[in-house]
């Protein structure tokens, strides 16, 4: 019986460790879903421009001799990967994995930690995030489409819905489509209609990466939240349990003491 206490009162211990831990990682996520927050929407809101700039620039009949216009039957595919630097976040990550596996014959491109270690090669960009990692990034990834190094470019990334909900999507973006669109009469371009395009291509390329990663950062923050309130409520629910078994324990093994006592005196 002492023995059953003690691995009670050790696995309480362990238990309680535990609650403790994920509550403190879920303060730590609800700390940084503020300004996570923040930062997805004026990324979300410049992606959007971008978009819209290059949805007019694509309705343009001149900028079908743009490289960013052109399509071909190889179909060889590329694809950003965006996942976490870090686990603990429900089924954050894997989400990701199996929509990039979804394409199994693309060349990945991974971004954050956990990507890399999933798909191996080396870390693109991480932690951070920086501006310049991506700009930098941006610039590659299009001159390697120009170089016909890859017919098509996507991203996977997770799009925050609610703190509930985070969906994981694939964007395509190259090559363009050829779009129609009101916007295009009384506006003039200088030089042309092609050199604008092909440079704002960059641009896109760099604004649609850098929200597909605020966006990211701002749904693996949510997802690891609602993972530390649901192990903090299934630690919480164990302690009582255990607290329970342990208390019976206790009292048994007192009041076996007891009958042993009584039954020695009657001697």
């Amino acid at each position: 019986m002492s023995a059953d206490i003690k691995s009670l009162r050790s696995s309480i211990r362990s238990v309680d460790s535990m609650l403790h831990l994920t509550t403190a990682m879920g303060l730590v996520a609800s700390s940084k879903i503020y300004r996570a927050s923040e930062d997805m929407l004026k990324a979300r809101q410049y992606a959007e421009a971008l978009k819209i700039m290059t949805s007019t620039l694509a309705s343009c009949p001149e900028c079908l001799r743009s490289p960013y216009m052109r399509t071909s039957g190889e179909g060889r595919t590329r694809l950003i990967v965006i996942a976490g630097d870090r686990g603990l976040c429900g089924g954050y990550n894997s989400n990701v994995f199996r929509a990039a596996a979804e394409c199994p014959d693309a060349e990945t491109i991974c971004i954050g930690k956990r990507a890399c270690e999933h798909f191996g090669g080396e870390l693109t960009l991480c932690g951070g995030y920086t501006c310049e990692q991506g700009h930098e990034l941006a610039v590659k990834l299009c001159e390697d489409f120009t170089a016909e190094k890859f017919d098509r470019l996507g991203m996977i990334s997770t799009d925050y819905v609610s703190m509930m909900t985070q969906e994981v999507s694939i964007k395509w973006l190259l090559p363009f489509e050829k779009t129609e669109s009101d916007r295009v009469g009384g506006i003039e371009f200088e030089p042309d209609e092609v050199s604008v395009m092909n440079a704002a291509v960059v641009e896109y390329v760099y604004g649609m990466l850098m929200w597909g990663v605020r966006e990211s950062f701002a749904s693996e923050n949510a997802a690891r939240r609602m993972a530390m309130d649901s192990a903090g409520r299934n630690a919480r629910e164990m302690l009582d349990d255990l607290r329970l078994t342990y208390n019976r324990a206790r009292q048994g093994a007192i009041t076996q003491e007891i009958t042993e006592i009584v039954a020695g005196s009657g001697r």
